[in-house]
């Protein structure tokens, strides 16, 4: 199931962190692409920039519980990029689960099964009926970020 996100950009410059990049919707391939680029920085306790979107408005869930994972057609500079995932559950902004998937400089689909997400900051369980916010992230260490999603959707 293809999803159709509304990408927005956010850094850590929303707690004090000095990070700085964009998010921009560009033509590439002859594909329309959401690209994040930038340079993370690790000064000021900071440490990453992100793209994300919530899968339905006003802060409601979508269940994919029917699903087995999430899919990702990508491309980017060869760097290492975290995927996150909030749910209801979830109560703070660093709360999540999240898996790694890794860009190469040619186009790939990359298939996370739900199962590979890990708790962050939580002692919650990972309940795929109750998602609300899908996020790929820049972070955790000191470098030039770019990386381009032609696709994002759920798999079975």
């Amino acid at each position: 199931m293809k999803l159709n996100p509304t990408w927005e950009y956010v850094s850590d410059r929303v707690m004090g962190g000095v990070s700085d990049g964009s998010l921009s919707i560009d033509m590439d391939a002859q594909q329309l692409v959401a690209r994040l680029t930038g340079h993370v920085s690790l000064q000021n306790n900071g440490g990453f920039i992100q793209m994300a979107f919530d899968l339905s408005p006003d802060d409601g869930v979508v269940d994919a519980s029917d699903w087995t994972g999430l899919e990702i057609k990508l491309r980017g500079n060869g760097e290492s990029y975290d995927v996150r995932l909030r749910t209801a559950q979830l109560s703070r902004p660093w709360q999540s689960f999240r898996a790694q998937v890794t860009s190469t400089a040619s186009w790939r689909v990359a298939r996370l099964p739900f199962s590979s997400f890990q708790p962050h900051r939580t002692d919650s369980t990972f309940n795929p009926a109750a998602l609300r916010r899908i996020g790929i992230l820049a972070i955790g260490k000191a470098f030039e970020a770019d990386i381009s999603v032609a696709h994002i959707g759920f798999y079975r």
